[in-house]
């Protein structure tokens, strides 16, 4: 961005900022939808001008409990749930489909806001994945092909050389989705949105799913 440009994301911050810090969250006000609070809070991160607020940590954990988080990339969102992409032999995608539950966790630092979520995952279709898949750049598709995501290798070049493989494999032909790759669905039972506020008495509103709706509770900072 220019220097101008780099202003504007600073001083939509600030008011981003201070309306969200003075005013607070209240479960008095609160929209009945949870997705429709975090498309406004998604749409405010974005033109507070933070880099890349679709960055969202995903944390899974074995059927014996044992846990582990990384991050990953919102690439879609609808009343269905959250959807991410990953190579389907990757540590996280055994871990998803052992034990199918995760949780996802936003951090908008200069908007101190947070919002985690918890629910079930499930696969998404081959049809949903593909289409995904074609809107990624050529490199992109190419790595996806070339890369046993989470496996050892020897060294930079090896995986370069795998790279290669590819390339000359596929040419300047089209680029399928493999076998091995596609997205997840994340059906959330449980949203909670933090905003910071003076004197650590942040807010907290959690959304908890039930048999019709969602119940909103306050919780303690």
């Amino acid at each position: 961005m220019t220097n101008l440009d780099d202003l504007r994301a600073h001083l939509k911050a600030i008011r981003t900022l201070a309306r969200g810090v003075t005013s607070g969250i209240s479960e008095l006000t609160a929209e009945p939808d949870p997705i429709a609070t975090f498309r406004r809070w998604w749409q405010e991160a974005e033109e507070s001008g933070l880099l890349l607020p679709e960055s969202m940590s995903l944390a899974t954990a074995t059927p014996d409990a044992s846990p582990s988080v990384r991050m990953v990339l919102l690439k879609g969102l609808d009343q269905e749930g959250f959807r991410f992409f990953t190579n389907y032999e990757s540590r996280k995608a055994q871990e998803l489909d052992a034990n199918p539950r995760a949780a996802l966790g936003f951090h908008w630092s200069v908007l101190e806001r947070q919002v985690r979520v918890e629910g079930r995952v499930a696969r998404l279709s081959h049809e949903e994945s593909n289409a995904y898949f074609q809107t990624r750049g050529r490199g992109s598709r190419i790595g996806a092909w070339a890369s046993e995501q989470s496996r050892p290798i020897a060294d930079r070049p090896a995986l370069e050389a795998k790279v290669a493989e590819v390339e000359a494999r596929f040419g300047t032909g089209e680029i399928p989705l493999p076998l091995h790759w596609g997205g997840y669905n994340l059906t959330p039972d449980r949203i909670e949105f933090w905003q910071g506020r003076a004197d650590r008495l942040h807010d907290r509103l959690v959304y908890t799913r039930s048999e019709k709706d969602w119940d909103v509770t306050r919780l303690q900072p």
